[in-house]
């Protein structure tokens, strides 16, 4: 996948890693924004940790900076701290709830807070299936305050090859939203028939 380009000059990113399955989509998260010159703040949750040591026991959180989980006195707990977007993925139902309920209790959520409050991008990967109605409602409730919910939902159309092409593609989908764009995952242009009806 080539070099990121960077749409909108975001220069400092806080990367979100809670327990959800997904180790793998945080680690090329990490790589695609390091590759595109961002600065990475990075707060991974302890649940998070035990996850990738059963998915990815050789996973490397890289970042610039990498911030104590617990560390709510941390310099991306205060609004005053310029960032330019957060991206949680994999993103938990309850780190979710959490958000959407205001309840800072770890820097992650404290983080994700600060983002919406001063009214910053925040993009939540939640990672769950089947949905009951109290993850749905607390889902509505971050998007009403402000939070772009994207699942990570694998897109067949691209004919993937392999898992990585589908991590590939989903990460740039979520990356995206933030203004950093992948010229390796381009955007679906319309079926061959599609373009000849346009031209007609």
């Amino acid at each position: 996948m080539s070099t990121p380009i960077i749409q909108g000059a975001p220069r400092r990113v806080v990367v979100g890693v809670s327990g959800a399955t997904g180790t793998a989509l945080a680690v090329r998260t990490l790589q695609l924004l390091g590759a595109a010159g961002v600065e990475r703040h990075l707060v991974v949750s302890p649940s998070a940790r035990r996850t990738a040591a059963y998915e990815m026991p050789e996973a490397e959180f890289d970042a610039e900076v990498v911030h104590n989980f617990r560390d709510i006195g941390a310099s991306i707990a205060s609004g005053s701290y310029p960032v330019d977007a957060m991206i949680v993925i994999p993103c938990s139902v309850k780190t979710l709830g959490a958000i959407a309920a205001g309840v800072s209790e770890n820097l992650l959520v404290r983080a994700a807070d600060v983002t919406l409050k001063e009214r910053r991008r925040l993009v939540l990967c939640v990672r769950e299936t089947p949905l009951h109605l109290g993850h749905l409602r607390a889902m509505v409730t971050a998007t009403e305050i402000g939070a772009i919910i994207a699942p990570p939902m694998p897109a067949f159309y691209s004919a993937p090859e392999s898992l990585d092409d589908v991590v590939d593609h989903i990460v740039a989908r979520a990356l995206s939203l933030i203004g950093v764009h992948v010229p390796g995952a381009p955007p679906w242009e319309g079926t061959p028939a599609s373009h000849t009806s346009k031209r007609m």
